[in-house]
């Protein structure tokens, strides 16, 4: 069994001014991919120049936390936003929807290849392999913030949490128990499949020339797949619960489109080269 570390989800406090892990991971995800980024682009052949990929990045910013963050109001949120619409700027506090934000940066993806007039699908295909990193950093994120548990466990490798910060964990327990009964850290699966293991498959798959939209596919296959495979462990939000069968989330039924479209997309590829 392990214990929760308990890390503190504010960085740093500069007076009034507090600087939260949460933010800081995914700069952490936007930096590590702009890096790897321009390293690819200096590669003889690619077509890509560093001022390309300041600019892509850029675009993916803005369409990452836009998005992101509206799609989780709309998709897991929908009564904090009527209540109060400026909850839709509390990012600091956790709530980023991967769907939402997957909205965003392929709109960002289609603006930024109008103006260097590239084709949506050859951005796509070589940020694609960049993207996981963000997750990584995300889901450390959601880590350090507490959120995103999974369901209780017997595993060797079940996490034990705080009572005094979760007490939510610990409400059928004896009353002054220090610890939770383990559960799934579900937020480091996803950081593992979606962010390390998705990466490393993307990255060594797209370092051989592929047909166009095969690295977009095999993305939104790999994380589709992984994502919905990890909600089975993971507690759905508890004011959705699950939709059906007492298994299923929003979270897989947002993720099903993207494992039909990926392989979609694979099939179109690769049958087209062979045409």
């Amino acid at each position: 069994m392990l214990t929760y570390p308990n890390i503190d989800p504010i960085a740093l406090s500069l007076g009034p001014l507090q600087i939260h892990w949460y933010g800081l991971m995914y700069l952490i995800g936007f930096v590590a991919a702009w890096l790897l980024g321009r390293w690819r682009a200096a590669r003889p052949g690619s077509g890509w120049t560093r001022e390309m990929v300041d600019d892509l990045i850029f675009y993916g910013v803005i369409g990452t936390i836009a998005g992101g963050r509206l799609g989780y109001m709309l998709f897991y949120g929908w009564d904090n936003l009527v209540a109060n619409p400026l909850n839709l700027l509390r990012v600091w506090e956790g709530g980023m929807s991967f769907h939402g934000g997957l909205i965003g940066v392929m709109l960002a993806f289609w603006l930024f290849g109008r103006r260097y007039k590239l084709g949506f699908f050859r951005v796509a295909d070589f940020a694609a392999p960049l993207v996981p990193l963000g997750l990584l950093a995300g889901r450390i994120g959601n880590f350090i913030n507490g959120e995103l548990w999974g369901h209780r466990t017997d595993v060797p490798w079940g996490m034990s949490l705080p009572c005094w910060r979760f007490p939510e964990q610990c409400r059928d327990l004896p009353a002054g128990a220090d610890w939770s009964l383990p559960v799934h850290a579900s937020q480091l699966y996803e950081a593992a499949l979606e962010g390390l293991v998705l990466f490393l498959i993307l990255w060594f798959f797209s370092s051989r020339p592929r047909p166009t939209m095969a690295v977009s596919g095999l993305f939104l296959m790999g994380y589709g797949l992984f994502r919905f495979g990890v909600e089975f462990v993971r507690l759905p939000d508890a004011h959705i619960g699950y939709l059906a069968f007492d298994w299923l989330t929003m979270g897989q039924v947002l993720t099903l489109p993207m494992v039909l479209g990926g392989a979609v997309l694979l099939a179109l590829a690769y049958g087209r080269r062979s045409a």
